[in-house]
């Protein structure tokens, strides 16, 4: 496969895998998906790469889903009619078999996050087997305000019940410093140290057997299994299916059809103060 919108290279047993959407801060769109499908497992069958990296190219990792249209003959939200998506959960269950992936393939997989790691983006980052951020990285799900619940519920595996909660309730944004002190990110640097620690800590990984890292990453993902992990994913598909029939969803949609996104937006941050409400500096 040729890729066009992601990069891929290969250095010292580590395969950098990068998210080459910049002009539109990396929003993962259908067709970035399904190169990175390819990517992923195409560095799983290379007997040279023994650890993989994600990241993402310009100034963020990633703002998340691609909404806009396409002129591929790529699915996207609303490729089957809104009311069987509402009772199937087929989008977001279609998104939660793409990032399976990476928590069945056999070799570790680290998230390196830099600026904006949010919604579906997050997603992506936290099934990763590491996340490695920068302190001033912003990670956040604000369509939990008004448009439904997440596509993957990771929340409560990734940090204590409280800051879940927390998170769930309110959308809000926290940083990458904060993200490693409450357990989501496994380590965090200064965003000028980031790539070579990132890098450092790849290529030590990647000297252990292949063998060796396929059986550690296997049973500490059993193990995540017993407890309910695949179950309570799935069951999240569920949910926030069920979760779109809300009346804030409609609200949200004629706002933006009467008022257009920019408004909408404001008026979906305007009582937290942060994304598209944030002050600019």
């Amino acid at each position: 496969m040729t890729y066009e919108n992601l990069l891929y290279d290969i250095e010292e047993r580590v395969c950098t895998i990068t998210l080459n959407r910049p002009e539109k801060m990396n929003a993962l769109s259908w067709d970035l998906r399904q190169e990175f499908l390819d990517a992923i497992k195409k560095a799983e069958r290379d007997s040279e790469v023994g650890c993989i990296v994600v990241k993402g190219a310009g100034r963020a990792f990633s703002a998340g889903y691609d909404m806009s249209p396409t002129t591929s003959n790529a699915p996207r939200r609303g490729y089957v009619s809104e009311d069987v998506d509402q009772i199937t959960g087929q989008y977001a269950r279609d998104l939660l078999n793409t990032w399976w992936t990476i928590w069945d393939l056999t070799k570790p997989v680290i998230a390196q996050v830099h600026g904006w790691c949010l919604a579906g983006a997050s997603e992506l980052a936290s099934m990763c087997d590491l996340m490695f951020v920068a302190e001033d990285a912003q990670f956040g799900y604000p369509p939990v305000r008004v448009m439904a619940g997440p596509d993957l519920m990771y929340f409560p595996w990734k940090m204590p019940m409280s800051q879940a909660k927390y998170l769930m309730l309110t959308g809000k944004a926290v940083t990458g410093k904060e993200a490693a002190d409450m357990g989501w990110a496994t380590k965090v640097f200064p965003s000028d140290q980031l790539d070579a620690e990132t890098v450092k800590e790849a290529r030590a990984i990647a000297t252990i057997s292949p063998d060796r890292l396929a059986a550690s990453k296997l049973m500490t993902n059993r193990a995540y299994e017993i407890m309910g992990y695949r179950a309570a994913m799935e069951v999240g598909v569920d949910w926030q299916a069920l979760s779109s029939y809300g009346s804030s969803r409609s609200v949200w949609k004629e706002k933006v059809r009467s008022e257009g996104l920019k408004a909408a937006l404001l008026w979906r941050d305007g009582p937290f103060g942060d994304y598209s409400a944030r002050p600019r500096e």
